[in-house]
């Protein structure tokens, strides 16, 4: 049987918290697509409702106040010292601080999250009253295996597909699960092309010597990434949701529109 990951209401569109922790880029093109879509026949089918920030330092409170949007403001860092930690990579700990999210979320009537640049691991309290209703991208295409397992996940996903030979390079959006970059693939990107300078090989031994100049050519990449992957097929997935057309059947398998979704890339 399967299950649609949201069922759209007829009386408004889709409630979404824009989940982020920097420059808040992606969150600030899934609004603008927003805009453009509400200038259609159909209208936009979600709205972004809430810009919800692990970071009081970052871009999210002139985000919020440019579109007149709430801003909830947790500071992950100061939970952490609050509990004796220098760091947040206990996450033993993060359970209790996705509450707090949850309950600061709860007066808003939020239907889904999309993480736009949210740099921390969202654990059991926040998956369990979003399943399947929490999407993200990642800076990589989550089909390549290796060993059975997604090859290229976590924060050096775009360096390690560099240095493994990927002569393109393509970005994807997933549900969140409990396995970081571990959830059902939505869409995938177009690619771009992996350009690196005259001399430069992945077969060259990158460590030590070369790290900072692997380190800026993945940059490069990510970036170039982010404009023709992040800021396409983010707002799109996050429009194909509102509109129902996902849904989830047995072992994790995608449908669109009712058929099984057997090529994601971006039409």
């Amino acid at each position: 049987m399967l299950k649609p990951l949201y069922s759209p209401r007829p009386d408004r569109p889709m409630r979404v918290a824009g989940f982020m922790s920097g420059s808040g880029t992606n969150l600030v093109k899934i609004l603008e697509k927003q805009d453009e879509l509400a200038r259609t026949p159909g209208g936009c089918p979600y709205r972004i409702v809430l810009v919800f920030t692990d970071n009081p330092v970052g871009n999210a409170a002139r985000i919020a106040s440019s579109r007149g949007l709430p801003l909830v403001t947790e500071d992950i860092r100061a939970f952490y010292r609050s509990r004796g930690h220098a760091t947040k990579r206990d996450l033993s700990l993060r359970p209790d601080y996705d509450r707090r999210v949850l309950d600061a979320l709860a007066p808003h009537g939020i239907d889904a999250i999309v993480l736009a640049g949210y740099m921390s691991v969202v654990t059991a309290p926040l998956l369990n009253a979003f399943a399947g209703r929490i999407v993200n991208v990642h800076p990589a295409d989550l089909r390549i295996l290796e060993g059975g397992r997604r090859k290229y996940t976590g924060d050096f996903a775009v360096r390690d597909a560099i240095l493994a030979g990927e002569r393109v390079l393509r970005a994807t959006t997933h549900i969140v699960r409990a396995e970081v970059d571990g959830g059902e693939i939505l869409m995938v990107s177009e690619p771009v092309p992996v350009e690196l300078p005259d001399g430069v090989r992945p077969d060259r031994p990158p460590w030590p010597e070369g790290r900072d100049l692997w380190n800026r050519i993945a940059a490069e990449h990510q970036e170039r990434l982010k404009r023709t992957g992040d800021w396409k097929i983010l707002p799109k997935t996050l429009e194909w949701l509102a509109r129902g057309r996902y849904a989830v059947g047995e072992k994790g398998r995608v449908y669109l529109d009712g058929a099984p979704f057997e090529n994601p890339e971006v039409p």
